[in-house]
């Protein structure tokens, strides 16, 4: 089943025609994942997605994989280390697991990764998130 926050979240909306509209599922073992089509509205260097609009993509994941329906999990520090650029007019893979809880806090960690169609998908960014569940950040 598909992940989401609303229809119009940046990231996992289908009706925000200028947002990512990830396609993330949970899978069996609590972790995430999916992808996004990197749009030429999403330029930065030419040819490229900005760097924001990955770091974006990831902060996306990793809410989703730490939150719910019901609760959500906001996003209080993440740490991104970018390796590639993700070029326009290709997927980029996401996959996202919960690391780390204490109480109300979580961290994940979250990858960005290139979708060639086979065994030479690339890393292109990482990030650990540490999120707040249901509450301010």
């Amino acid at each position: 089943m598909r992940l989401t926050h609303h229809d119009l979240c940046f990231g996992c909306g289908l009706a925000n025609i200028f947002g990512l509209q990830l396609e993330l599922e949970r899978r069996d073992d609590g972790s995430v994942e999916g992808r996004f089509f990197v749009k030429q509205d999403h330029q930065g260097p030419p040819g490229f997605a900005h760097g924001g609009v990955l770091a974006a993509a990831l902060d996306e994941a990793a809410a989703l994989c730490a939150g719910d329906e019901t609760t959500p999990a906001i996003t209080a520090r993440m740490e991104v280390d970018f390796r590639a650029g993700a070029p326009i007019g290709a997927f980029v893979g996401l996959e996202a697991r919960v690391q780390r809880r204490e109480g109300r806090k979580l961290w994940v960690g979250v990858r960005a990764f290139s979708e060639a169609g086979d065994e030479s998908s690339s890393e292109l960014a990482s990030a650990t998130v540490l999120l707040v569940s249901g509450g301010d950040a």
